[in-house]
């Protein structure tokens, strides 16, 4: 009866393509046809790359790299500093596009959004052509371009949208979705980084139909609770409500190492990557923190947290990196080896305006990289 339930609806993920990228080349026509990155500039100690236009992609350039790299990977590539005003008012016109069909929508990021229209406003019924309409409007009164996953379930939906990027639309049925999530590569598993992803591949764990052949309790046994989430979801089973109003409590980001870290000049050149990776994350999100986490976990599994609240909420790597360090040092770190680092900020109450005015984020969870 529940899956019953879960199958009568209709989701919709729209994720805008390139998207502070594209309002730049929208705006300054100079741009256009360009690779173009924006974020800090290379000269900058911790500028990264907060937006790649597709051009720029096609150098290998993405969101959370830091500008140096991505300047060496294309000598003529253009650096714009982020205009998050004009991002937040472009989000807030194609959200009035979403609202013209639902109110039930929960914004991920300026750029990103589910949408539940199992009943729409305009009773047009169709999912799909729900979704081209969106499209439409946003290409004809905004003149940027999103693409559209549309399924029964969040999971399907937003792997969906990613199909036929730049401009797309997917639909994804339900008699379809048991077979795509057999064919789909573990590495698109939500939550699946390159860690889980590797320890599944030695396990001989491919595709969705190789982690089909495990029971439950064998997939809870090798990955903890999201062992449950993997069983559902190759099932084609994901009951997550789109959910509006939903807030941001951290951005954060971890890696587990292929050894264990005994020198702190090795730890503290992961966390340079990791704290990197955190500014990005903020930076897409247009928030600042103003408490600085840092997660351990040794070699013998036992984890530790550290924290420290800044006067001031703070996007920039410098910051994040040296405050990391920071509480890394007091940890004695030499004297125990370390498997895992990661970085978190939280504490967004002083975050910039506009994230002061009802607007509705997602809950980045830890992830890998």
């Amino acid at each position: 009866m529940d899956n019953e339930l879960h199958k009568q609806r209709k989701i919709i993920h729209i994720d805008m393509d390139a998207f502070y990228a594209s309002v730049e080349q929208r705006d300054n026509p100079e741009y256009r046809g360009k690779p173009l990155v924006v974020g800090g500039l290379p000269q900058g100690r911790g500028g990264v790359v907060a937006a790649a236009s597709y051009e720029a992609r096609k150098f290998g350039i993405r969101s959370a790299m830091p500008s140096k790299r991505a300047a060496a990977l294309c000598p003529e590539l253009i650096f714009v500093y982020p205009r998050f005003p004009a991002y937040k008012e472009v989000s807030q016109k194609i959200r009035e596009i979403f609202h013209r069909h639902t109110d039930i929508i929960e914004p991920l990021s300026l750029d990103e959004a589910y949408l539940d229209v199992t009943e729409d406003k305009q009773n047009i019924g169709s999912a799909i052509e729900i979704a081209k309409q969106i499209k439409q409007a946003i290409k004809e009164e905004l003149h940027l371009t999103a693409s559209a996953g549309v399924s029964v379930n969040k999971f399907v939906a937003k792997i969906a949208s990613d199909l036929n990027k730049p401009d797309g639309l997917a639909f994804i049925g339900p008699s379809r979705i048991e077979e795509f999530m057999e064919k789909l590569p573990v590495e698109k598993f939500y939550g699946v980084g390159k860690v889980t992803a590797d320890k599944m591949k030695n396990m001989g764990l491919h595709t969705g139909a190789d982690l089909k052949k495990l029971e439950e309790d064998e997939l809870v046994r090798h990955f903890g609770k999201a062992g449950k989430f993997y069983y559902k979801i190759v099932r084609g089973i994901d009951d997550r409500p789109v959910e509006p109003d939903r807030e941001t409590k951290s951005v954060a980001a971890e890696d587990t190492f292929a050894y264990d870290l005994v020198l702190a000049s090795e730890m503290n050149d992961e966390l340079d990557k990791i704290a990197a990776l955190v500014s990005g994350r903020l930076q897409r999100y247009n928030l600042k923190g103003r408490t600085i986490t840092l997660k351990i976990k040794y070699h013998d599994f036992r984890q530790i947290t550290r924290s420290r609240s800044l006067a001031n909420p703070v996007y920039d790597w410098d910051t994040i990196a040296a405050v990391a360090k920071e509480l890394l040092l007091a940890t004695e770190p030499e004297e125990k080896k370390t498997r895992l680092l990661g970085i978190s900020l939280s504490n967004f109450n002083e975050a910039p305006a506009s994230n002061k005015q009802g607007d509705s984020w997602q809950l980045s969870l830890w992830s890998e990289h």
